[in-house]
């Protein structure tokens, strides 16, 4: 459940606040409530909901496209009605649960296997109800295959289905275990966990249950099962070819006849984070990757068979494949494949047999992901900046910014910075990634358009004597989600305004000189695009957009259309038609992207009221077809 996030109880009524705050506060889950559906009036603050909504369908969708586990005291048939449209991949989707206003009845309705079935009898025992639960396996056999638990995975989780699909018609089962002895403990705790199919053993069985280090081929009568306890610890030089390091780790697999999913996770020095080859292993083995640094390495040197000087003079520890593998599997480490070594690179492997504090001390490579949410509401943010915002272990930006984000975000640790400050969040967030955190700062529109993208390029090009970010930080990871900008929003909510080429131009001369600012707009005037401007006023600053104004009378005509589109996308939407004669900046605020057409640019009065839009040259493809046709 830790990877979803904390479970949230969602309630409509104010019949459910009672509940919801009972087992917010026994299950430490977060309270979201409909507007106006519970008392305001608690003496306590923490009596309240953690977060307040007004769209119960978009609300309920939002939560599950950002995969928090879902409570919700309400009927079954509103959930199912909000999530029905988004139902796809079971192995992706987070546990559902509907529970009745007195608690009476608690309902599993998605991810049973994954949470939801052993939330709802924890539920029902802590309200005194019925865990509603429906899933075969669970009801008669009393153990769900397909759901091993940690540290154990199974090799093909739909071949599960028809197992216990046999099992549950009354077929019997053999247990195999291939463990060596040091892995005894390991062995015993997979029997433990199937222990609810002893009625059924049978050695002579045709259906196996399989557990082993080695790779095994499933079947329909057969279900692998492998202990992922495995430490791979790997080094490489600098551009070491990714094909050469996978290569060396495959053979070590081989030759040790290992199975890759064994794995746990990669390791290596902290100074190989950015290493291409070990990330592009780490993602071909589809496993995290995981750091020390030198001296956390340089402690193993005791344990390590092929100490190096050569290393340590370089790095400052004797081994960096085999004493990644060693710390990452802790004091009872046993070598499975000792170190080896190609060209440019060196892999080991190492298993401990209590499967406890895996890669304890160890970091991930930090990530700083650029989010751009668009105007802010749930309908025009991408699934994907949905997701970074998930996986953020804190959020960073502008405070109203965060603000927009509702529920999805009500859990997260958050840095608001004012405006102005946009070089000091960025080193934040370059810098805290640089602790091997996950990092989100959140844009309004798209990131890398007048956001905070190219700002953190331009630190990450710098050294740290240069006005840049420390070494450590330059070695993050950073991706960027694309948002609706302002343009887009403006075109779509207006017509089709950028039907043909336009560009943009930031009217703040806060960081670009005026001159450069005027130069741009008489180029853009001159080549007829359709212009989108930015920044266009401020408190301050008023004369900039009368100017432009100015300078694209000389070049188009009076007429020309011109839209003011403000606060897209929000409650406060508003979309106003002008001409570029009749524009006047007393008009305009901050909040407001204006939009001038080109000389090509029309504007329709419709029975759908006032559009305007930018021929691309059909016309002539229109009138040739209308000729021949008369």
């Amino acid at each position: 459940m830790d990877q979803l996030g904390r479970p949230v109880i969602v309630t409509l009524s104010r019949h459910g606040a009672a509940l919801a705050r009972k087992i917010a506060e026994k299950n430490g889950c977060e309270w979201h409530a409909r507007k106006d559906s519970f008392a305001q009036d608690q003496a306590e603050t923490d009596q309240n909901p953690d977060a307040v909504f007004d769209q119960t369908i978009a609300y309920f969708q939002d939560l599950f496209i950002a995969r928090r586990p879902i409570i919700g005291i309400c009927s079954a048939g509103i959930i199912m009605r909000s999530l029905s449209g988004l139902l796809g991949d079971k192995w992706q989707e987070p546990p559902v649960l509907a529970i009745s206003d007195d608690g009476s009845a608690v309902i599993p309705l998605l991810g049973g296997h994954h949470g939801a079935n052993s939330l709802a009898r924890d539920l029902a025992n802590m309200t005194g109800g019925v865990a509603a639960i429906s899933t075969a396996g669970d009801l008669r056999l009393g153990v769900s295959l397909d759901e091993p638990p940690a540290p154990f995975v199974l090799e093909a989780p739909d071949d599960a289905r028809g197992v216990m699909a046999a099992l549950n018609d009354g077929a019997r089962v053999r247990l195999i275990a291939e463990l060596p002895d040091a892995l005894s403990a390991l062995a015993q705790q997979w029997q433990d966990w199937l222990k609810p199919l002893s009625a059924q053993y049978d050695e002579a069985a045709d259906i196996t249950l399989r557990l082993t280090l080695r790779p095994q081929e499933p079947t329909t009568h057969q279900l692998v099962y492998y202990p992922r306890v495995a430490c791979l610890g790997v080094g490489a030089s600098r551009d070491c070819p990714v094909e050469e390091l996978k290569t060396l780790v495959d053979d070590l697999l081989i030759d040790h006849d290992l199975s890759p999913r064994i794995i746990n996770a990669v390791f290596s020095v902290d100074l190989k984070s950015d290493e291409p080859a070990v990330i592009g292993l780490a993602a071909w083995l589809d496993r995290p990757v995981w750091f020390y640094p030198a001296s956390r390495l340089e402690a193993e040197t005791p344990r390590v068979e092929h100490p190096s000087s050569v290393v340590f003079e370089e790095i400052g520890t004797h081994s960096v494949a085999e004493a990644s593998a060693l710390a990452a599997a802790g004091a009872s480490a046993r070598m499975l494949g000792p170190k080896r070594k190609s060209d440019h690179a060196t892999a080991a492997l190492a298993v401990t047999p209590d499967a406890k504090d895996l890669g304890a001390g160890s970091l991930p490579r930090g990530r700083v992901m650029l989010v751009g949410i668009g105007p802010g509401q749930s309908a025009w943010r991408t699934p994907e900046a949905t997701a970074m915002i998930r996986a953020a272990d804190e959020l960073v930006g502008y405070h109203l910014y965060i603000d927009l984000l509702g529920g999805i975000a009500a859990d997260k640790p958050r840095a608001d910075y004012a405006l102005g400050e946009e070089e000091a969040r960025c080193r934040y967030a370059l810098e805290e990634a640089a602790k091997g955190r996950s990092i989100a700062i959140i844009c309004s529109g798209d990131a890398g358009i007048y956001a905070m993208g190219a700002l953190v390029f331009e630190l990450l090009d710098r050294d740290k004597d240069h006005g840049g970010v420390s070494a450590a930080a330059r070695r993050v990871e950073v991706v960027s989600a694309p948002g609706v900008s302002a343009l887009q929003a403006a075109a779509a909510r207006s017509g089709a305004l950028l039907g043909h080429d336009f560009c943009t131009i930031s009217l703040s001369d806060l960081l670009t000189p005026w001159e450069q600012i005027e130069n741009r707009i008489t180029a853009a005037a001159m080549g007829d695009f359709v212009i989108a401007f930015y920044n266009p006023v401020s408190r301050r600053r008023r004369v900039g957009l009368a100017k432009a104004r100015d300078i694209l009378l000389g070049y188009r005509p009076a007429d020309t259309p011109v839209v003011l589109a403000s606060n897209l996308g929000r409650p406060e939407e508003e979309v106003r038609f002008r001409t570029l004669a009749s524009l006047e900046v007393d008009e305009v605020d901050m909040l407001t992207v204006v939009m001038v057409g080109s000389s090509a640019s029309r504007k329709l009065h419709l029975g759908m009221g006032d559009m305007v839009y930018t021929p691309r040259g059909y016309a002539k493809r229109i009138d040739q077809d209308k000729g021949e046709a008369s």
